[in-house]
């Protein structure tokens, strides 16, 4: 969705649509403008409630809506953050409600606070993302919560989020390689940008790591800086066993339902949720883990779609997954959840994808050699950085896949309706590559995130 169209929806759009006409949408890693615009605002970044910060590659956002989830099973009111968004700006930040699932942040709230870090900004340079940022601290200092959970935007030290400077808990996710031109063409030198969120004294719970690479430079910085730090595989786990997620620290262990947001890379991040949800100082109860097991939501994160405008172009009973991994470790984890769909059911797997010019085409394909009957390569709307899709179908070839380029959603869905043979089992397709491909798939549907 355009800006033109977000600004016609909502009086913070049309702040946003304003500030992106005058500001870089790009990345201008410093904590030096946001640092002076958080000082004119009163620095509301130190007047959170307790903080749990998340970075990494893959996994932030589902480990932040199971931290979520966790508290909230525990009646705990907690605010939310997260980047980018799917279909609308709102999706950024949830609003935390006592004893509730929490809410998406009021439109006039929103836009008001938009024109206040405008007029404290007075025209400087500025990132978009750094003004989102201040909104974040904001609007989580004025309105009360038990916790906050911020997830990291790009890498970790100069990221704006950053100037946290006392985190309840310092989370890292799997590393793998992305934003090379920003992070580095190396793990350990992406580990050692995500390790930036680090504190001196402060808890660090570090996430399934597939890189020993990237495992040793986190381990390191965490004890140089004297972090008490947990480590999946060391000091938590879960793993499943009989239909159940185990998981296991040093407190206790519990038998929980497997979680609701399938693939098995969920059970890893479940955990180091549940572990950094107690770094942070909140009491987990087994009764609160298993309500946070099934009641955990992250749109565009491996959704099916049961519903909406775009069921009627798809083949009967197929399966319509949507994802939003963009990266070779995010391809690797979805090819593998669909892999363990085939197994339990056996269908034809198809893809539409679509991806923007900063990530790996060729990465990601492999991962699905063998595995898809054929690639579907789409334009993603309103993104100059979309790779064409002729170039991304010829990727797709060179990863071991027969792809053609398609002009929209719609017609893929429409040729994977001819090509599906008569009597044989629906098709199972997933559409992905980018969260704002997902972003159009979803507002196209008529599904939101809410």
């Amino acid at each position: 969705m355009t800006a033109m169209d977000q600004s016609a929806m909502s009086e913070a759009a049309r702040e946003i649509d304003k500030l992106m006409g005058l500001h870089p949408k790009g990345f201008d890693l410093s904590l030096e403008r946001i640092t002076r615009l958080l000082d004119i605002l009163g620095n509301p970044h130190r007047k959170l409630p307790p903080v749990i910060h998340v970075a990494g590659t893959n996994g932030k956002g589902s480990v932040t809506a199971f931290c979520r989830a966790l508290l909230e099973a525990g009646g705990y009111s907690v605010h939310v953050h997260t980047s980018p968004h799917l279909v609308n700006w709102h999706e950024r930040y949830r609003m935390g409600v006592k004893g509730g699932r929490g809410k998406l942040v009021d439109d006039a709230v929103f836009a008001d606070v938009l024109r206040r870090i405008a007029d404290a900004n007075g025209g400087q340079k500025i990132t978009v993302f750094e003004i989102l940022t201040a909104a974040t601290f904001i609007l989580f200092a004025e309105h009360p919560a038990d916790a906050a959970v911020i997830e990291v935007g790009l890498g970790g030290r100069f990221d704006a989020t950053n100037v946290i400077s006392d985190p309840a808990v310092s989370v890292i996710m799997p590393i793998s390689l992305d934003h090379q031109p920003y992070l580095g063409d190396r793990v350990e030198l992406i580990a050692a940008e995500k390790a930036g969120i680090m504190k001196s004294g402060h808890p660090v719970v570090i996430g399934h790591q597939e890189y020993d690479a990237a495992l040793d430079v986190l381990i390191s910085t965490a004890e140089r800086l004297r972090c008490p730090t947990a480590v999946f595989g060391q000091d938590f786990s879960a793993h499943e066993e009989y239909g159940k997620l185990v998981y296991q620290d040093e407190f206790g262990l519990a038998d929980l339902p497997l979680p609701r947001l399938p693939g098995r890379h969920q059970y890893a991040n479940a955990a180091a949720a549940i572990r950094a949800v107690k770094a942070a100082g909140f009491v987990v109860t087994e009764a609160m883990m298993e309500k946070a097991m099934t009641s955990v939501e992250w749109p565009g994160r491996l959704q099916r779609l049961t519903e909406g405008n775009l069921m009627s172009h798809a083949p009967e009973g197929a399966e319509i997954w949507v994802d939003g991994g963009h990266n070779p470790g995010a391809g690797e984890v979805i090819a593998e959840a669909m892999a363990n769909f085939e197994e339990r059911q056996p269908r034809p797997l198809f893809l539409i994808i679509g991806m923007i010019n900063t990530k790996d085409p060729v990465g990601y394909f492999k991962a699905f050699a063998g595995l898809a009957e054929k690639v579907y390569c789409v334009p993603i709307r309103a993104s100059d950085a979309m790779i064409d899709p002729v170039i991304l179908a010829n990727a797709a070839y060179d990863a071991g896949l027969v792809a053609e380029p398609m002009s929209d959603v719609g017609e893929a869905l429409d040729a994977i309706k001819a090509f599906v043979v008569p009597n044989s089992p629906a098709p199972r397709i997933l559409i992905g590559g980018s969260l704002y491909l997902v972003g159009d798939v979803l507002a196209d549907n008529g599904t939101p995130p809410r």
